[in-house]
């Protein structure tokens, strides 16, 4: 857990937060709606690739840097908690599951949980957005 705070301190530091979250203000200010959605949709596919967590750690420090609009910030958070269920290594939760899992002598491969991820993802992720947009 300390190094999730580390590298976002590392991220907020070199300036890459503070422009990440200026660049966001102005295009929620501009086109809410379309922030929203290319936010939400970002935090997804970041989510997947270095895990919910530190993606979590991030919103939380763009919103409080950023003050960003609430329909921006909800589909941030729910990207974050949605968007992990596409590949085994977006959430520690599944690691956890999938660990649980071989115990039991049952096996998901990465691409079984991506089939899945891919069919139920997508939507749920876009009915999850749509209260914020």
């Amino acid at each position: 857990m300390a190094g999730l705070f580390i590298l976002v301190e590392g991220l907020n530091r070199t300036g890459v937060l503070p422009a990440l979250a200026t660049a966001l203000k102005t295009y929620a200010e501009i086109a809410p709606d379309q922030a929203s959605w290319v936010s939400g949709t970002a935090v997804v596919i970041a989510s997947n690739l270095v895990n919910n967590l530190p993606m979590g750690l991030v919103a939380a420090t763009l919103n409080h840097s950023a003050d960003l609009p609430v329909q921006v910030m909800g589909a941030v958070l729910v990207g974050v908690d949605i968007g992990p269920n596409l590949s085994i290594t977006g959430s520690l939760a599944t690691i956890l599951w999938l660990i649980a899992l071989r115990r039991e002598s049952e096996s998901v491969s990465a691409f079984q949980f991506l089939k899945v991820g891919l069919v139920v993802m997508p939507p749920t992720l876009m009915l999850g957005s749509l209260r914020w947009c």
